[in-house]
């Protein structure tokens, strides 16, 4: 009797899954049609992209050092702020620079004085000797006199042009209009030679510098038009391979291409990360399946996307995706070539929808 009840009970669990799973049938049987609008994950008409890593940066751009030790007297410019062409930027305390020029004028004062007389000497012995009053060497030891009064008095004008243009490296002046993007010292801090103390970008002029890998740097091409990617701005910029490195000698087996960005009227500032989309001559090893960004399904970890069965129906497929090449994504497994993928829907969309494919 007790195998017999448990048969029974068993049956009447078959029998209510069986009305359970005939009810959601009929319910999606019932359900209107969802109205789709598809797409066909066609590898052939996707170009394969070379994509690298880099950084914006200004095309016209200077870091200011001195060449002078000394204490700062004032920074007159703050981050951020517009220049002009010749505008002082900073002051270095130039007391023993001035010290020193006032020296070198004293010298050539001097010298001067001597050289003045040392002509006037030369020109009357010149004078005596063709009256035949003066020697042929009383005439030279003159010459020699105004010769060295001569190479005295320019070796002061010398010294003195080479103080004078130290004042360029006390007097730090704009190279260019542009605007202040850093400083790194203040008022009082001490001056090294060489240390960076300002920069200054000039506007509007953008290039982007990547890294290529050393397998692909032959297919980059300089004069190719490529997309460079801001994700922080969410834009995709045109530019223009400008240079090419020809060397990675120093930079890691990591060959720099420069690429220009044209006008735009996106608000770009120097050092925003960016990805540049190198087109790249199709071959049966770079051929990739591309899909809309939009088209996506996200539940937790997981990418998914809704794909079209024959019999017009709604089927959730789960995506192994790859790199973000702008509003596309590489599917690496899930999705095969021509196959049909929803893009958008005008409601809310489950495994085994029927479909109302929109043309």
């Amino acid at each position: 009797m007790k195998v017999l009840y448990t048969s029974l009970f068993f049956t009447a669990v078959l029998a209510l899954s069986s009305c359970g799973n005939a009810s959601e049938e009929n319910k999606i049987d019932k359900a209107p049609a969802v109205a789709v609008t598809v797409n066909a994950a066609n590898a052939q008409n996707n170009t394969p992209f070379l994509t690298a890593s880099g950084k914006i940066e200004a095309t016209n751009s200077a870091t200011l050092s001195t060449r002078m030790m000394g204490f700062v007297n004032k920074v007159h410019v703050k981050v951020g702020e517009n220049v002009k062409k010749g505008q002082l930027l900073v002051s270095i305390n130039n007391a023993d620079l001035s010290a020193k020029r006032a020296q070198t004028t004293a010298n050539i004062t001097e010298a001067q004085a001597a050289f003045n007389n040392a002509k006037k000497d030369f020109e009357r012995f010149q004078n005596l000797f063709n009256d035949n009053s003066a020697s042929q060497k009383e005439l030279d030891d003159q010459r020699a006199r105004f010769k060295m009064a001569k190479a005295r008095l320019e070796g002061a004008k010398q010294m003195k042009n080479e103080v004078q243009s130290q004042f360029a490296y006390v007097n730090l002046r704009a190279p260019f209009n542009g605007v202040v993007t850093n400083k790194f010292i203040e008022a009082g801090d001490m001056a090294n030679p060489g240390v960076p103390l300002i920069s200054v970008e000039g506007p509007g002029n953008f290039e982007v510098t990547a890294s290529v890998p050393e397998t692909e740097i032959t297919k980059i091409k300089s004069g190719s038009e490529v997309q460079v990617i801001v994700k922080s701005l969410n834009k995709i910029l045109p530019g223009t391979v400008s240079e090419v490195s020809a060397s990675a000698n120093k930079t890691g087996g990591q060959f720099l291409v420069k690429v220009a960005l044209d006008k735009t009227d996106a608000e770009i500032f120097s050092g925003m990360y960016a990805t540049v989309q190198f087109p790249i001559e199709k071959t049966a090893e770079t051929t990739t399946v591309l899909v809309p960004k939009k088209a996506l399904i996200e539940q937790g970890q997981l990418t998914g996307i809704y794909t079209v069965s024959e019999r017009n129906t709604a089927i959730l497929r789960w995506l192994r995706v790859g790199r973000s090449f702008g509003e596309h994504v590489e599917v690496l497994s899930g999705l095969a070539a021509d196959e049909r993928y929803i893009i958008s829907s005008e409601s809310k969309l489950y495994n085994g929808a029927k479909l109302t494919i929109k043309q």
